[in-house]
């Protein structure tokens, strides 16, 4: 019973598996059923951090004291004291599409602005309550992004504008 059951198991495979075929007829047989993928041309190198010290960040971003800083291959978080408390991130995007961060930021409920820092278009996102900003830069194919995010403290001034002057640094310092 197994042996019958195993063939017209088998046989069954056999019909669907030729039944997917073309016929061969077509002339979309060659057809690829993708584009070929994109080679991405790199931009320049944005440096650890966007080039940005510890410090300039503070400032720049008036975070006060920072309690932590987190840093790796593709970027850093600045965290200023206290749970809830201001933070500012930095990213960098080798090869990827800025309007897929752009889409998803505006997923998030921030309408997108366009803007030019030191001849690089881009653009900023203000969250309707003005606590949190993100800022990108178009490289080439690639793309950096300052954030910030008060927390849950009340806002002290545009976080816009403070991410636009970590951009500005980011960018004098291309290399």
């Amino acid at each position: 019973m197994r042996i019958k059951s195993a063939i017209v198991t088998g046989t069954v495979f056999a019909l669907l598996l030729s039944a997917c075929g073309s016929g061969g007829d077509s002339d979309t047989s060659n057809t690829p059923l993708r584009p070929p993928p994109k080679v991405a041309t790199l931009g320049p190198f944005v440096g650890e951090c966007g080039h940005a010290t510890d410090d300039e960040v503070r400032d720049l971003a008036g975070l006060g004291q920072i309690s932590q800083a987190l840093k790796n291959s593709v970027g850093c978080n600045w965290q200023s004291a206290g749970l809830g408390s201001p933070s500012v991130t930095f990213a960098s995007y080798r090869g990827s599409p800025i309007d897929r961060e752009k889409a998803w930021v505006t997923t998030q409920g921030r309408t997108t602005q366009a803007i030019e820092v030191g001849g690089r278009t881009g653009w900023q996102a203000l969250e309707p309550d003005s606590k949190v900003c993100d800022l990108a830069v178009q490289l080439d194919d690639d793309f950096f992004e300052w954030s910030m995010s008060y927390g849950m403290f009340a806002p002290d001034g545009n976080p816009c504008d403070r991410m636009h002057k970590l951009a500005e640094l980011t960018v004098r310092r291309l290399k």
